[in-house]
């Protein structure tokens, strides 16, 4: 990963001359946030619904770039050699930890978006383990549409590949890192989040969602994603300028009884680190800077 960021300043002049789009990055700006040799690690206090009761718990967001294979869809460890074949993707990596009753939850969430080239998130990909099993989705973007596999370890599920067309939820949260202008706003058909998906066997496949925009304050904004068909909605609350921090996402679920289910993440602690190379045991202190 080190020699990856060292070659970001290099790769960002190149872009800069042969840019494809994403014209709301401000190259020089984005560059001194994104382009250090760290990544931006946020931890929230998580209040997750699960079986019908609030669990107190961490969420932590990991942002990073990277450079991306065009091809492979996985990063590069040689981005020299791949040439056209690279793309610079913003990496969010996502997990919550709870405990329902006796055992305990993880999940994991991971969003590759290009950072200069207006394409969808090349792969999104999710996981749940808990002590009953584990789930896998992963979503790769070829032809026009997401090519999607989910594995799982219900019977009435299986293993299943699939075709949609949509953009996918998930992309919200790197495209407001990158610039909520490139957030798209009104009705649209939408892939609602991949944990979703996983924590209520809904069919994987597109549903039609409305995004609303809206300032909240003072370099305050949020935009909020309805789907009213399967009574969700995804609210994320963040700074409204450069690097355009999240601090705060929340899940509303209505149930068919009209009773609402309210998950919640609210931002505690957030550092720039470069977390690859903190992995001795001396480093484990950090872990308490960051409230974990």
């Amino acid at each position: 990963m080190r020699n990856s960021l060292i070659l970001g300043a290099l790769l960002l002049v190149i872009c800069s001359c042969n840019s494809t789009g994403r014209k709301a990055i401000d190259e020089e700006q984005f560059a001194s946030r994104w382009y250090q040799g760290k990544a931006e690690i946020n931890v929230f206090e998580l209040k997750q619904i699960r079986y019908g009761e609030e669990r107190e718990g961490k969420a932590v967001m990991i942002f990073v770039t990277e450079d991306f294979s065009k091809r492979k869809q996985v990063k590069l460890d040689d981005p020299t050699g791949a040439g056209e074949g690279a793309v610079k993707v913003m990496k969010l990596n996502m997990t919550r930890d709870f405990v329902t009753g006796v055992y305990p939850y993880h999940t994991m969430l991971s969003v590759f978006t290009p950072v200069y080239e207006e394409l969808h998130s090349p792969k999104i990909s999710a996981s749940v383990t808990e002590w009953c099993g584990q789930s896998f989705a992963q979503l790769n973007w070829r032809n026009n549409k997401y090519q999607a596999k989910l594995f799982s370890y219900f019977e009435s599920e299986g293993d299943q590949e699939i075709s949609i067309s949509a953009l996918a939820e998930d992309e919200l949260f790197n495209l407001i890192r990158l610039n909520p202008d490139l957030v798209p706003d009104g009705h649209l058909k939408m892939i609602p989040g991949l944990i979703y998906n996983r924590f209520t066997h809904h069919p994987l496949g597109s549903e039609s969602a409305h995004i609303t925009k809206r300032k909240t304050g003072a370099n305050q904004a949020e935009i909020e994603a309805n789907y009213e068909e399967i009574g969700r909605k995804l609210l994320i609350r963040y700074r409204d300028a450069f690097p355009f921090e999240i601090m705060f996402w929340e899940e509303t679920q209505t149930k068919e009884d009209g009773t609402e289910e309210v998950t919640s993440a609210v931002r505690t602690n957030v550092q720039m680190l470069d977390y690859w190379e903190r992995n001795g045991l001396k480093d484990e202190s950090i872990r308490k800077s960051l409230g974990l």
